[in-house]
Protein backbone atom coordinates (compact mmCIF):
# COMPACT_ATOMS: atom_id res chain seq x y z
CA UNK A 1 0.00 0.00 0.00
CA UNK A 2 1.35 3.48 -0.74
CA UNK A 3 1.44 6.40 1.31
CA UNK A 4 -1.30 7.78 -0.35
CA UNK A 5 -3.51 4.82 0.15
CA UNK A 6 -2.56 4.67 3.66
CA UNK A 7 -3.72 8.31 4.00
CA UNK A 8 -7.04 7.62 2.14
CA UNK A 9 -8.15 4.59 4.36
CA UNK A 10 -7.34 6.65 7.59
CA UNK A 11 -8.91 9.09 6.60
CA UNK A 12 -12.01 7.71 5.55
CA UNK A 13 -11.82 5.66 9.14
CA UNK A 14 -11.29 8.85 11.18
CA UNK A 15 -14.41 10.85 8.89
CA UNK A 16 -16.84 7.93 10.37
CA UNK A 17 -15.52 7.52 13.87
CA UNK A 18 -17.26 8.80 17.13
CA UNK A 19 -16.89 8.57 20.48
CA UNK A 20 -18.86 9.74 23.17
CA UNK A 21 -17.57 11.57 26.23
CA UNK A 22 -18.78 11.22 29.61
CA UNK A 23 -20.13 13.81 31.75
CA UNK A 24 -18.66 12.39 34.90
CA UNK A 25 -15.42 12.17 33.41
CA UNK A 26 -15.25 15.93 33.64
CA UNK A 27 -16.24 16.04 37.45
CA UNK A 28 -14.02 15.09 41.25
CA UNK A 29 -14.11 11.61 41.25
CA UNK A 30 -11.90 9.26 42.69
CA UNK A 31 -11.84 5.73 44.57
CA UNK A 32 -13.40 3.85 47.14
CA UNK A 33 -10.57 5.42 49.41
CA UNK A 34 -11.49 8.96 48.46
CA UNK A 35 -10.47 11.55 45.56
CA UNK A 36 -7.98 14.13 45.13
CA UNK A 37 -10.41 17.41 44.80
CA UNK A 38 -9.10 19.37 41.40
CA UNK A 39 -9.62 23.19 41.27
CA UNK A 40 -10.93 22.89 37.38
CA UNK A 41 -13.51 20.18 37.82
CA UNK A 42 -16.48 20.77 36.74
CA UNK A 43 -19.23 21.17 39.52
CA UNK A 44 -22.30 21.96 37.73
CA UNK A 45 -24.11 20.09 34.47
CA UNK A 46 -22.97 23.75 32.86
CA UNK A 47 -19.89 23.17 33.27
CA UNK A 48 -19.85 19.62 32.33
CA UNK A 49 -21.05 20.66 28.83
CA UNK A 50 -18.98 23.40 28.09
CA UNK A 51 -15.66 20.86 29.06
CA UNK A 52 -17.18 18.64 26.25
CA UNK A 53 -17.33 20.91 23.71
CA UNK A 54 -13.63 21.86 24.42
CA UNK A 55 -13.19 18.64 23.51
CA UNK A 56 -15.35 18.23 20.09
CA UNK A 57 -13.86 21.67 19.25
CA UNK A 58 -10.40 19.96 19.69
CA UNK A 59 -10.43 16.68 18.22
CA UNK A 60 -13.94 16.42 15.75
CA UNK A 61 -14.75 12.95 16.92
CA UNK A 62 -17.01 13.45 20.22
CA UNK A 63 -20.33 15.25 19.22
CA UNK A 64 -22.36 13.64 22.18
CA UNK A 65 -22.33 13.60 25.90
CA UNK A 66 -23.38 10.70 28.27
CA UNK A 67 -25.53 11.67 30.80
CA UNK A 68 -26.18 10.22 34.45
CA UNK A 69 -29.46 10.64 35.16
CA UNK A 70 -29.20 10.83 39.30
CA UNK A 71 -26.26 13.29 38.22
CA UNK A 72 -27.18 15.41 35.71
CA UNK A 73 -30.91 15.55 35.87
CA UNK A 74 -31.84 15.38 39.72
CA UNK A 75 -35.41 16.74 38.32
CA UNK A 76 -35.89 14.04 35.96
CA UNK A 77 -37.99 14.85 32.98
CA UNK A 78 -38.34 18.51 34.44
CA UNK A 79 -34.76 18.93 33.94
CA UNK A 80 -34.93 18.04 30.07
CA UNK A 81 -35.48 21.55 29.13
CA UNK A 82 -32.40 22.47 30.39
CA UNK A 83 -30.20 20.00 29.02
CA UNK A 84 -31.87 21.09 25.48
CA UNK A 85 -30.93 24.69 26.15
CA UNK A 86 -27.04 23.91 27.19
CA UNK A 87 -27.49 21.48 23.81
CA UNK A 88 -28.24 24.77 21.62
CA UNK A 89 -25.42 26.76 24.21
CA UNK A 90 -22.66 24.29 23.79
CA UNK A 91 -23.19 22.84 20.58
CA UNK A 92 -22.97 19.25 21.75
CA UNK A 93 -25.88 16.91 21.41
CA UNK A 94 -27.40 15.09 24.23
CA UNK A 95 -26.14 10.83 24.48
CA UNK A 96 -26.92 7.32 26.23
CA UNK A 97 -28.90 8.15 29.03
CA UNK A 98 -27.44 6.41 32.17
CA UNK A 99 -29.77 5.44 34.90
CA UNK A 100 -28.20 5.42 38.65
CA UNK A 101 -29.67 1.85 40.30
CA UNK A 102 -26.46 1.93 42.58
CA UNK A 103 -26.27 4.46 44.75
CA UNK A 104 -29.16 5.20 46.39
CA UNK A 105 -29.24 3.63 50.77
CA UNK A 106 -32.28 1.67 49.33
CA UNK A 107 -30.54 -0.54 46.90
CA UNK A 108 -27.92 -2.05 49.60
CA UNK A 109 -29.76 -5.91 48.95
CA UNK A 110 -30.15 -4.98 44.73
CA UNK A 111 -32.27 -2.77 42.59
CA UNK A 112 -33.95 -5.13 40.26
CA UNK A 113 -33.18 -7.94 41.68
CA UNK A 114 -33.88 -7.12 45.46
CA UNK A 115 -35.63 -9.44 47.07
CA UNK A 116 -37.83 -6.66 48.18
CA UNK A 117 -40.83 -5.99 45.37
CA UNK A 118 -41.10 -2.43 46.27
CA UNK A 119 -37.49 -1.57 46.56
CA UNK A 120 -38.09 -3.21 43.19
CA UNK A 121 -40.52 -1.41 41.88
CA UNK A 122 -39.08 1.67 42.83
CA UNK A 123 -36.26 0.73 40.32
CA UNK A 124 -38.25 -0.05 37.49
CA UNK A 125 -40.38 3.25 37.53
CA UNK A 126 -36.20 4.89 37.73
CA UNK A 127 -36.03 2.92 34.72
CA UNK A 128 -38.85 4.25 33.09
CA UNK A 129 -37.96 7.53 33.54
CA UNK A 130 -34.65 7.56 32.13
CA UNK A 131 -36.50 5.98 29.26
CA UNK A 132 -38.74 9.34 29.28
CA UNK A 133 -35.83 11.24 29.20
CA UNK A 134 -34.62 9.55 26.27
CA UNK A 135 -37.10 9.51 24.31
CA UNK A 136 -37.49 14.11 25.06
CA UNK A 137 -33.61 14.84 23.99
CA UNK A 138 -33.44 12.28 21.08
CA UNK A 139 -31.10 10.10 22.64
CA UNK A 140 -31.23 6.68 21.07
CA UNK A 141 -29.22 4.43 23.99
CA UNK A 142 -30.22 3.79 27.53
CA UNK A 143 -27.62 1.93 29.23
CA UNK A 144 -27.97 -0.18 32.12
CA UNK A 145 -25.26 -1.32 34.83
CA UNK A 146 -26.63 -3.31 37.34
CA UNK A 147 -24.23 -3.56 40.46
CA UNK A 148 -26.81 -5.99 42.02
CA UNK A 149 -25.36 -9.05 43.67
CA UNK A 150 -23.80 -10.72 46.67
CA UNK A 151 -21.44 -11.09 49.03
CA UNK A 152 -21.52 -14.40 50.54
CA UNK A 153 -22.64 -17.95 49.41
CA UNK A 154 -26.19 -18.57 50.70
CA UNK A 155 -27.32 -15.09 51.24
CA UNK A 156 -29.18 -14.81 48.16
CA UNK A 157 -31.23 -17.00 45.96
CA UNK A 158 -29.42 -16.22 42.87
CA UNK A 159 -32.52 -18.27 40.49
CA UNK A 160 -34.68 -15.79 41.92
CA UNK A 161 -32.84 -12.75 41.22
CA UNK A 162 -32.93 -14.33 37.47
CA UNK A 163 -36.18 -13.85 37.20
CA UNK A 164 -36.54 -10.47 38.76
CA UNK A 165 -34.69 -9.43 36.43
CA UNK A 166 -35.86 -10.30 33.68
CA UNK A 167 -39.42 -8.81 34.42
CA UNK A 168 -37.68 -5.37 35.13
CA UNK A 169 -35.77 -5.72 31.55
CA UNK A 170 -38.85 -6.91 29.81
CA UNK A 171 -41.05 -3.87 31.42
CA UNK A 172 -38.19 -1.51 30.60
CA UNK A 173 -37.73 -2.91 26.89
CA UNK A 174 -41.62 -2.62 26.33
CA UNK A 175 -41.57 1.00 27.59
CA UNK A 176 -38.38 1.79 24.79
CA UNK A 177 -39.45 4.09 21.79
CA UNK A 178 -39.13 3.56 17.68
CA UNK A 179 -35.26 3.91 17.76
CA UNK A 180 -34.22 3.84 21.23
CA UNK A 181 -32.11 0.56 22.78
CA UNK A 182 -31.58 -0.49 25.96
CA UNK A 183 -27.66 -1.83 26.20
CA UNK A 184 -27.16 -4.40 29.10
CA UNK A 185 -23.76 -4.08 30.73
CA UNK A 186 -22.04 -6.73 32.73
CA UNK A 187 -19.49 -6.82 35.26
CA UNK A 188 -17.56 -9.86 37.18
CA UNK A 189 -17.11 -8.91 40.31
CA UNK A 190 -17.13 -5.33 42.05
CA UNK A 191 -19.15 -4.03 44.74
CA UNK A 192 -20.30 -7.77 45.08
CA UNK A 193 -17.40 -10.48 46.00
CA UNK A 194 -19.88 -13.38 45.68
CA UNK A 195 -21.82 -13.00 42.94
CA UNK A 196 -22.91 -10.57 40.40
CA UNK A 197 -26.56 -11.01 38.79
CA UNK A 198 -25.10 -9.49 35.33
CA UNK A 199 -21.20 -10.69 35.88
CA UNK A 200 -20.33 -11.68 31.90
CA UNK A 201 -21.74 -11.55 28.22
CA UNK A 202 -22.99 -14.60 28.03
CA UNK A 203 -25.74 -13.18 30.95
CA UNK A 204 -25.81 -9.99 29.51
CA UNK A 205 -26.90 -11.35 26.29
CA UNK A 206 -29.58 -14.16 27.27
CA UNK A 207 -31.53 -11.31 29.32
CA UNK A 208 -30.94 -9.13 26.54
CA UNK A 209 -32.43 -11.72 24.05
CA UNK A 210 -35.39 -12.28 26.59
CA UNK A 211 -36.20 -8.60 26.76
CA UNK A 212 -36.34 -7.87 23.03
CA UNK A 213 -34.83 -7.07 19.59
CA UNK A 214 -34.06 -3.70 20.85
CA UNK A 215 -31.67 -4.61 23.48
CA UNK A 216 -28.33 -5.23 22.81
CA UNK A 217 -24.94 -5.79 25.22
CA UNK A 218 -22.65 -3.09 26.37
CA UNK A 219 -19.27 -3.79 26.40
CA UNK A 220 -16.38 -2.33 29.49
CA UNK A 221 -13.54 -3.04 28.40
CA UNK A 222 -12.47 -2.54 32.37
CA UNK A 223 -15.33 -5.12 33.36
CA UNK A 224 -13.20 -8.54 32.41
CA UNK A 225 -11.42 -11.00 34.67
CA UNK A 226 -7.75 -10.96 34.12
CA UNK A 227 -6.21 -12.04 30.62
CA UNK A 228 -10.17 -12.27 29.06
CA UNK A 229 -10.10 -12.46 25.28
CA UNK A 230 -11.97 -9.41 24.86
CA UNK A 231 -11.86 -9.07 21.05
CA UNK A 232 -13.63 -12.54 21.05
CA UNK A 233 -16.22 -11.91 23.03
CA UNK A 234 -17.17 -8.46 20.68
CA UNK A 235 -16.42 -10.66 17.55
CA UNK A 236 -19.40 -13.13 18.99
CA UNK A 237 -21.57 -10.20 19.57
CA UNK A 238 -21.00 -8.96 16.24
CA UNK A 239 -21.81 -12.55 15.15
CA UNK A 240 -25.28 -12.69 16.66
CA UNK A 241 -26.14 -9.08 16.05
CA UNK A 242 -26.29 -8.19 19.74
CA UNK A 243 -23.22 -5.92 19.72
CA UNK A 244 -24.76 -2.54 21.22
CA UNK A 245 -21.67 -0.58 22.02
CA UNK A 246 -18.42 0.02 24.35
CA UNK A 247 -17.31 1.75 27.30
CA UNK A 248 -13.59 2.76 26.75
CA UNK A 249 -11.13 2.27 29.46
CA UNK A 250 -7.91 0.51 30.61
CA UNK A 251 -6.62 -1.01 33.30
CA UNK A 252 -3.86 -3.19 34.96
CA UNK A 253 -5.46 -4.61 37.59
CA UNK A 254 -9.52 -4.63 38.05
CA UNK A 255 -12.16 -2.39 36.67
CA UNK A 256 -9.43 0.77 37.04
CA UNK A 257 -10.93 3.06 34.60
CA UNK A 258 -7.48 4.37 33.02
CA UNK A 259 -7.71 6.32 30.20
CA UNK A 260 -8.02 4.38 26.92
CA UNK A 261 -4.74 2.95 25.82
CA UNK A 262 -2.49 3.78 28.61
CA UNK A 263 -1.78 0.17 29.73
CA UNK A 264 -2.40 -1.51 26.69
CA UNK A 265 -2.64 -0.24 23.51
CA UNK A 266 -2.80 -3.16 21.58
CA UNK A 267 -5.69 -4.92 22.88
CA UNK A 268 -7.87 -1.90 21.89
CA UNK A 269 -6.35 -2.13 18.06
CA UNK A 270 -6.85 -5.73 18.34
CA UNK A 271 -10.94 -4.77 19.28
CA UNK A 272 -11.11 -2.03 16.68
CA UNK A 273 -9.68 -4.47 13.98
CA UNK A 274 -12.95 -6.74 14.48
CA UNK A 275 -14.58 -3.41 13.60
CA UNK A 276 -13.13 -3.23 10.91
CA UNK A 277 -12.92 -6.80 9.52
CA UNK A 278 -16.83 -6.90 10.34
CA UNK A 279 -17.83 -4.25 7.62
CA UNK A 280 -20.05 -1.70 7.81
CA UNK A 281 -22.75 -3.57 7.43
CA UNK A 282 -22.57 -5.70 10.85
CA UNK A 283 -21.01 -2.83 12.75
CA UNK A 284 -23.50 -0.23 11.72
CA UNK A 285 -25.09 1.51 15.68
CA UNK A 286 -22.74 0.29 17.60
CA UNK A 287 -21.82 3.04 19.53
CA UNK A 288 -18.30 4.24 20.90
CA UNK A 289 -18.29 5.53 24.41
CA UNK A 290 -15.38 6.52 27.24
CA UNK A 291 -15.99 5.18 30.80
CA UNK A 292 -13.11 6.64 32.58
CA UNK A 293 -12.74 8.09 36.29
CA UNK A 294 -9.79 11.03 36.23
CA UNK A 295 -8.57 11.08 39.85
CA UNK A 296 -4.91 12.32 39.21
CA UNK A 297 -5.11 13.40 35.49
CA UNK A 298 -6.14 16.79 34.48
CA UNK A 299 -10.21 16.22 33.68
CA UNK A 300 -10.34 17.64 29.99
CA UNK A 301 -6.44 16.83 29.39
CA UNK A 302 -7.07 13.27 30.08
CA UNK A 303 -10.02 13.67 28.08
CA UNK A 304 -8.68 15.00 24.95
CA UNK A 305 -5.97 12.21 25.16
CA UNK A 306 -7.96 9.89 25.57
CA UNK A 307 -10.28 10.58 21.86
CA UNK A 308 -6.74 11.50 20.29
CA UNK A 309 -5.14 7.67 21.19
CA UNK A 310 -8.79 6.20 20.20
CA UNK A 311 -8.55 8.13 16.92
CA UNK A 312 -4.84 7.33 16.54
CA UNK A 313 -5.61 3.63 17.69
CA UNK A 314 -8.98 3.28 15.37
CA UNK A 315 -6.41 4.71 12.49
CA UNK A 316 -3.97 1.91 12.36
CA UNK A 317 -5.92 -0.71 12.78
CA UNK A 318 -7.76 0.83 9.36
CA UNK A 319 -4.25 0.23 8.13
CA UNK A 320 -4.50 -4.15 8.22
CA UNK A 321 -4.29 -5.48 4.98
CA UNK A 322 -7.12 -7.35 5.29
CA UNK A 323 -7.45 -9.70 1.77
CA UNK A 324 -3.70 -9.78 2.60
CA UNK A 325 -4.18 -11.54 5.80
CA UNK A 326 -7.23 -13.26 5.07
CA UNK A 327 -4.80 -15.59 2.47
CA UNK A 328 -1.84 -16.27 5.30
CA UNK A 329 -4.62 -17.20 8.03
CA UNK A 330 -6.33 -19.53 5.29
CA UNK A 331 -3.16 -20.54 4.44
CA UNK A 332 -1.83 -20.72 7.78
CA UNK A 333 1.12 -19.10 7.48
CA UNK A 334 1.62 -18.14 11.02
CA UNK A 335 4.20 -16.09 11.12
CA UNK A 336 3.35 -14.54 7.95
CA UNK A 337 0.21 -13.64 9.54
CA UNK A 338 0.84 -12.69 12.24
CA UNK A 339 3.58 -9.75 10.83
CA UNK A 340 1.21 -8.86 8.27
CA UNK A 341 -1.70 -7.74 11.14
CA UNK A 342 1.48 -6.42 13.58
CA UNK A 343 2.51 -4.50 10.90
CA UNK A 344 -0.23 -1.90 11.14
CA UNK A 345 -0.17 -1.34 14.78
CA UNK A 346 3.82 -0.76 14.59
CA UNK A 347 3.04 2.41 12.24
CA UNK A 348 3.05 5.72 13.17
CA UNK A 349 -0.26 7.38 12.06
CA UNK A 350 0.62 10.70 14.04
CA UNK A 351 1.77 12.25 10.92
CA UNK A 352 -1.34 11.19 8.95
CA UNK A 353 -3.56 11.83 11.56
CA UNK A 354 -2.43 15.34 11.75
CA UNK A 355 -2.80 15.49 8.10
CA UNK A 356 -6.30 14.34 8.56
CA UNK A 357 -7.07 17.38 11.27
CA UNK A 358 -5.41 19.57 9.04
CA UNK A 359 -7.29 19.04 6.46
CA UNK A 360 -10.71 19.36 8.16
CA UNK A 361 -9.99 22.41 10.13
CA UNK A 362 -8.90 20.89 13.06
CA UNK A 363 -6.02 21.77 15.50
CA UNK A 364 -2.88 19.07 14.25
CA UNK A 365 -2.23 18.68 17.93
CA UNK A 366 -5.19 18.95 20.08
CA UNK A 367 -3.19 18.78 23.44
CA UNK A 368 -0.87 21.34 22.28
CA UNK A 369 -4.13 23.62 21.06
CA UNK A 370 -5.87 22.83 24.54
CA UNK A 371 -2.74 24.10 26.31
CA UNK A 372 -2.50 27.28 24.63
CA UNK A 373 -5.80 27.76 24.22
CA UNK A 374 -5.69 28.64 28.58
CA UNK A 375 -9.39 26.66 28.64
CA UNK A 376 -8.09 24.78 31.24
CA UNK A 377 -6.28 27.67 33.33
CA UNK A 378 -9.61 30.04 33.03
CA UNK A 379 -11.75 27.12 34.43
CA UNK A 380 -9.42 26.30 36.95
CA UNK A 381 -9.26 30.39 38.21
CA UNK A 382 -13.56 30.24 37.84
CA UNK A 383 -14.20 27.24 39.61
CA UNK A 384 -11.47 27.05 42.53
CA UNK A 385 -13.80 28.23 45.47
CA UNK A 386 -16.36 25.81 44.39
CA UNK A 387 -13.95 22.74 44.16
CA UNK A 388 -12.76 23.78 47.64
CA UNK A 389 -15.39 23.03 49.50
CA UNK A 390 -15.94 19.39 47.56
CA UNK A 391 -15.88 16.68 50.01
CA UNK A 392 -12.41 14.22 49.59
CA UNK A 393 -12.47 11.82 52.05
CA UNK A 394 -13.66 8.41 52.21
CA UNK A 395 -15.27 8.08 55.83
Amino acid sequence: MTAKTHFDRVSEALDRFRIEVPSWGFANTGTRFGKFVQSGAATTIEEKFSDAAQVNRLTGASPTVALHVLWDLPGGIADVSNIQNLEKQFGVRSGSVNPNLFQDQEYKFGSIANPSAEIRGRAIAHLLDSVEIGKALGSPDVSLWIADGSNYPGTQSIKKRIGWMEEALGITHAALGEGQRMLVEYKPFEPAFYHTDIADWGMALELARRAGPQAKVLVDTGHHLQGCNIEQIVTWLLHVGALGGFHFNDRKYSDDDLTLGSIDPYQLFRIFHEIHSAGEAATKGVAFMIDQSHNLKGKVEAMVQSVVTAQELYAKAALVDLDRLSELQDSCCLVEAEECFRDAFWQDVRPLVRAWREARGLPADPLTALRESGYVDRISRDRERKNAGAVASYA
